[in-house]
């Protein structure tokens, strides 16, 4: 009696994950066979479930409507930033991991409520400061605000890591002789990457996406995919196929990189689950 309902148990529990897969996977799915689509065909109702596929959405986007220019520009400040933070962030991670100093409380505070103010609020401001100072429309301008919020994801992450890290590593290496920076880096930095490659993904992941400051900070020469993407939706015809095409292409870079990390990226996700 007990295998039947364990059986029923396995098919329901196995459903279920089957049906959380579709939902997740549908709008990746509407998304790449909306760019494979004409515009006529993609504004069928009811949908077209069978189609004739082209690449002309793509063709256009990169060879006409210059994403490929902004698919660069992505590249260019989601790397730079997130190779900024990692270098700033996991000296101060490990500081405030195993140093007490006045004023850490303070600063760990700022760290964590940094993302609790809006980023529309910051929007005219930054706008201003940016002009003023003559970086409007540069790759250093979308690179240094980006920092202001990805740095402390990095602090917030790879401190745990370092609190993780037994102590008496570091004092079994003063007593050998070694240097704080060492210590640092041949023996906490080794041992907190997975919470480094953690960080390193949500914080190239967010400088990838994000919309408002791109649209705001860089409106020609550094501007990002997404910028790029929601220009296509200015006036009545909106163009489906070419945004889909290039959501497509935005997301394939993320899509590679979190693939490359994802062994580091389920090792420290999990190990606070099992310290």
């Amino acid at each position: 009696m007990a295998a039947p309902l364990q059986r029923r148990a396995l098919w329901a529990e196995g459903l279920l994950l089957l049906l959380i897969l579709l939902f997740c996977i549908f709008p990746f799915y509407w998304m790449v066979t909306t760019s494979l689509k004409t515009q006529v065909v993609a504004l069928q109702s009811p949908p077209a479930w069978v189609f004739t596929p082209t690449l002309a959405n793509y063709w256009e986007v990169l060879f006409e409507d210059r994403v490929g220019f902004a698919l660069i520009n992505s590249i260019i400040v989601a790397v730079c930033t997130t190779t900024l933070a990692v270098l700033l962030g996991t000296p101060a991670a490990y500081a405030l991991a195993r140093f007490e100093f006045r004023g850490k409380q303070d600063l760990w505070f700022w760290f964590i409520t940094n993302r609790f103010v809006s980023p529309v609020v910051l929007a005219f401001p930054v706008f201003l400061l940016s002009r003023e100072l003559g970086l409007r429309d540069t790759h250093l301008a979308l690179i240094l605000m980006y920092l202001t919020f990805t740095l402390p994801i990095v602090i917030w992450i790879c401190t745990d890591q370092f609190r993780s890290i037994p102590r008496e590593l570091d004092e079994a290496a003063l007593l050998e002789g070694a240097s704080q920076w060492r210590i640092f880096r041949s023996i906490c930095l080794p041992l907190a990457m997975p919470g480094v490659a953690v960080s390193s993904i949500l914080s190239f992941i967010f400088s990838w996406n994000e919309l408002l400051f791109a649209y705001i900070l860089a409106p020609k020469a550094a501007k990002t995919a997404p910028a790029m993407a929601i220009t296509f939706m200015e006036g009545y015809d909106v163009p489906y196929g070419k945004i889909m095409a290039t959501s497509t292409l935005i997301v394939i870079p993320v899509l590679i990189f979190a693939l490359i990390a994802s062994k580091h990226l389920v090792r420290g996700l999990t190990m606070g689950a099992v310290k």
